[in-house]
């Protein structure tokens, strides 16, 4: 296994919610018999973490806020799926857009993620080292935390709740492609899957597949058509509609 980290912001319930909300997701585990290249693991630590103290006042002031009827749960809940799903991840998608169309940036980003992510103006602390892995037609990159939640927050934006659900981090090292097809993703044999596990210290990000038919499409465009799930590894880029095959 190899490495990349979060340590999310606790709300409430996330946990608990997670966990539910990924078991009809990445349900009951299986070994699977199919090929899954796992790297071996780098030096293990233990970055679990209990909730900071001003994660717990946060909580504790919006329960509050809530049952005065100050602020609306759904609201709240609305703006997190924005930052979760919609302004987080588009820097990382103009990170991978960039790589699909300049040769030249694309071997920066693989030989030093962090230094290439920074030219675009992203990046987190010093102390978080980011490796950017690409899929190929026989290789499938896989991001998960097997440990916490880490996860590259300055490329992604916030984590989402499937991410840090027990189910998925146990799974996704145990049977890598029966997690990939839950989400939709089904690769022949000859493809291999290699797991990264994030740590404190180093965040991982996918390069995915340039899909068929956007040879035509601006860097803009292309960003357009990259998601989160692609830049985590349980999602492929879809071609734009009308595309040729």
């Amino acid at each position: 296994m190899a490495n990349a980290t979060d340590r999310p912001v606790g709300r409430r319930k996330f946990l608990s919610d997670a966990v539910a909300g990924a078991a009809s997701l990445v349900a009951t585990p299986h070994i699977a018999s199919a090929k899954a290249e796992v790297p071996a693991p780098a030096q293990v630590q233990d970055h679990q973490a209990v909730p900071s103290d001003v994660a717990l006042r946060v909580k504790a002031l919006e329960s509050i806020l809530v049952e005065k009827g100050m602020i609306d749960p759904a609201t709240i809940d609305a703006v997190i799926e924005t930052y979760e799903s919609k302004i987080g991840p588009r820097n990382g998608a103009r990170v991978i857009a960039k790589a699909w169309v300049d040769p030249a940036y694309r071997k920066r980003l693989l030989a030093d993620g962090t230094a290439a992510i920074a030219e675009l103006g992203y990046g987190g602390s010093q102390s978080e080292h980011m490796v950017v892995v690409e899929n190929t037609a026989t290789v499938h990159n896989l991001i998960v935390c097997t440990l916490c939640s880490c996860y590259p927050w300055p490329v992604l934006g916030l984590p989402p709740t499937w991410y840090k659900s027990a189910p998925y981090r146990s799974r996704a090292v145990i049977d890598p492609r029966g997690v990939l097809r839950e989400f939709g993703v089904t690769l022949s044999d000859d493809v291999s899957v290699r797991v990264w596990d994030s740590t404190a210290e180093i965040r991982y990000l996918v390069l995915p597949e340039r899909p068929l038919g956007t040879e035509k499409l601006n860097e803009e465009q292309l960003a357009a058509l990259v998601t989160r799930n692609a830049m985590v590894g349980v999602a492929k880029v879809s071609r734009p509609r009308g595309a040729a095959a």
